[in-house]
């Protein structure tokens, strides 16, 4: 089995965007990243997240990584 195959790590990224009222694309420019690469991260596709790109999600949305991100 290929190592990005063992990951149990969850996103909760439709959370986060249904309780803080934004949407995908919303958060996308408000972030500076493509929607398109945020709905893989979104649909848990994702094989990696840069830091930068976790702080900025972290600071939009108001949360800490955790709540964006759980070992499922």
């Amino acid at each position: 089995m290929p190592p990005e195959a063992e990951h149990r790590i969850a996103i909760h990224l439709d959370r986060l965007l249904e309780e803080r009222g934004f949407t995908l694309t919303e958060l996308a420019e408000q972030v500076g990243i493509t929607v398109v690469n945020l709905s893989v991260l979104k649909n848990g596709r994702a094989r990696a997240i840069r830091f930068s790109t976790l702080t900025a999600l972290c600071e939009a949305l108001g949360c800490e990584p955790g709540d964006l991100l759980t070992l499922g």
